[in-house]
């Protein structure tokens, strides 16, 4: 399970306040996730361990998924203030 310390701090880095980042967030924690899976090669249980944390977390809507925003949860306040975001 050693390389798992390498894949779980994706599931917690939060997903930034701001909708104009969301592109740029996922993005970027796409191609970590491409090129730690092409570089390192992790064990095939500490991938499907993995791959079931983040499945379970985006189907939930319940978290922080980094790969899209769910339909139903509403934006933070502060996702609308004006300081925040910009106009």
């Amino acid at each position: 399970m050693y390389c798992l310390q390498w894949l779980l701090p994706v599931l917690l880095i939060p997903k930034p306040l701001n909708p104009a980042l969301w592109f740029n967030h996922s993005m970027f924690m796409g191609f970590y996730l491409l090129s730690f899976l092409l570089e390192r090669k992790p064990c095939t249980i500490c991938a499907l361990v993995f791959l079931a944390a983040l499945f379970l977390i985006c189907y939930s809507c319940w978290g922080n998924c980094f790969l899209y925003h769910c339909q139903d949860t509403t934006l933070p306040d502060a996702a609308h203030d004006p300081a925040i975001v910009g106009t």
